[in-house]
């Protein structure tokens, strides 16, 4: 087992020695794929049917030249947006590197998406070309976009094994994010090719070093999957990739990571919990871990503890959102307090603040706030949306929405969202999205999405529902309605939990009071 390297003795010592170092020219395929030699390994897959494949970083960057010369003969440029549809194998992180090598915008969706999902960012991002499989051809809808390619060996074939990657500020824009809030349908998050470079998790959290074998549990559509990809690449690490079909198992999942051996692990609290219900995980599966480090949602110290019982190993919690990630973190020259997100990044300007923007006292709740700007990280604002864009990232402080208290040591503690976002398995999920998509239902008059605890996922999504006139409730019209959210909005988003009401709580400009029902799911 690789014994734990940290260059740092304290925390106070790497905030003194932390320095943003951001090139003016800067570009994410050039630098976390170009660099490596060509002959060291990149990639250990295995797929679901136990196939492995190893990849080396010379196949990689030849196969995504090879695929960045087919999306300019399609005509995609700079600033162009490739929209992709695509499960998690080298040629998805080839094609990655295609677009930024061309001075593109990847925005990578989720096959978790419904149709709906997946029309509406094609749709709001105005995407040149779509990249899918032949086995999600049929959910892009040919009307919106210009081109839709079926990524198989015969495109790859047809492109040249040679690109000249095009040179690109750090301030370009990279890629797009989408993320749900509180009112309307997701937004879309434009990020710079300079973000990866405030990903120090994984150097700080994670101690990457080179060569060892790292696994990221998160899919590769949002910031959560693709940074573990890229980051610790960029650090000289091999990445382990399991590509799965179905839900998460548990047992697989530990079984994948002792045969090949990974050393550095990011997971998720829901992934964590779900291991939890195997009680001689670490004599059945023995791990040769390192580092496991967690994000998405607050991590139960329950969990840490079975953790660091079966494999010897403390979870480092750190937290973030699409916006900008990791604002905090824990450490290994660190002691970790169980249940905390830790301390702020090196380099990182977070404060509690309340409601007008100033410290609160030591102790007291406030929301987790970000001065804006302050690292290479920030957005360059919401795609399309410029008034949106001003009144979120324009000023002094980057509001999180998330509450939280620091201790006297500087320790943040998770206290809950200030909104009505839904946190499920690390997934943000907007009420409003929910609800449109129950009310497309004939059978539903109205609807209200709320959080409601749920032992294993932290929170589900629970959908206080009106039936229409003429349908009475019942468990088969709840299970009709799940369905068809799932169907329409995406395999993550839908009610888990419906309850039939007659009617729902209002303001007295007819608003729903979702507050009064998150408090009656807390009770």
């Amino acid at each position: 087992m690789m014994v734990r390297v940290s260059a740092f003795d304290s925390y106070e010592q790497v905030c003194a020695s932390h320095r943003w170092e951001v090139p003016e020219h800067y570009n994410l395929a050039a630098d976390v794929c170009d660099r490596h030699a060509p002959d060291a390994l990149a990639i250990v897959h295995e797929d679901f049917r136990g196939n492995v494949r190893e990849v080396r970083w010379g196949e990689l960057q030849e196969t995504s030249c090879r695929i960045a010369h087919v999306l300019a003969a399609h005509g995609v440029g700079r600033g162009d947006r490739v929209a992709m549809l695509l499960p998690a194998v080298p040629e998805t992180a080839a094609a990655f590197f295609a677009v930024w090598k061309l001075g593109a915008i990847l925005l990578s969706m989720s096959v978790l998406y419904g149709d709906e999902g997946i029309r509406h960012r094609v749709s709001d991002s105005q995407a040149k070309l779509v990249l899918t499989d032949a086995a999600n051809l049929g959910r892009i809808d040919p009307g919106l976009v210009e081109h839709v390619l079926v990524l198989d060996d015969d495109l790859i074939a047809s492109g040249a094994p040679s690109f000249e990657c095009v040179d690109t500020l750090a301030e370009d824009p990279a890629q797009l994010y989408y993320t749900s809030g509180t009112t309307g349908l997701a937004k879309g998050i434009l990020h710079a090719h300079r973000y990866l470079l405030a990903h120090e998790e994984f150097v700080y959290c994670h101690d990457v070093q080179p060569g060892e074998r790292f696994h990221g549990m998160g899919e590769w559509a949002w910031a959560a999957g693709i940074c573990p990809l890229l980051g610790p690449w960029r650090s000289g690490a091999v990445q382990l990739v399991y590509q799965r079909e179905g839900g998460f198992d548990p047992g697989r999942q530990l079984d994948f990571l002792s045969r090949h051996r990974a050393s550095n692990v990011f997971a998720t609290p829901t992934a964590i919990r779900s291991m939890m219900a195997i009680a001689d995980a670490g004599s059945r599966y023995p791990c040769s871990f390192r580092v496991v480090c967690s994000a998405g949602e607050p991590l139960n110290p329950e969990a840490i503890r079975w953790f660091r019982e079966q494999y010897g190993v403390t979870v480092l919690d750190y937290y973030g959102l699409s916006e900008s990630y990791p604002l905090c973190g824990n450490y290994p020259f660190m002691e970790v307090r169980e249940g905390s997100m830790g301390r702020p990044l090196p380099g990182w300007d977070v404060q509690i603040l309340d409601e007008d923007e100033q410290p609160v006292g030591v102790g007291e709740r406030g929301e987790i706030c970000l001065r804006a700007r302050s690292n290479p990280h920030y957005p360059l604002g919401y795609w399309n949306r410029p008034d949106d864009s001003v009144e979120v990232f324009g000023g002094e402080w980057f509001h999180t929405k998330d509450a939280a208290r620091m201790d006297a040591d500087g320790y943040v503690w998770y206290e809950g969202r200030a909104d009505d976002v839904i946190i499920s398995a690390g997934y943000r999920i907007g009420p409003f999205e929910v609800e449109s998509a129950c009310l497309e239902h004939p059978a539903v008059a109205e609807a209200a999405a709320v959080a409601s605890p749920d032992e294993r996922r932290g929170f589900v999504v629970k959908a206080f529902v009106i039936p229409a006139a003429g349908y009475e409730p019942s468990e088969a019209l709840a299970e009709e309605i799940k369905a068809f959210v799932r169907e329409h909005l995406s395999a993550y988003a839908y009610p888990r939990r419906i309850e039939f009401v007659t009617s729902l709580p209002k303001t007295l400009t007819g608003k729903i009071r979702r507050i009064e029902l998150r408090e009656r799911e807390l009770r």
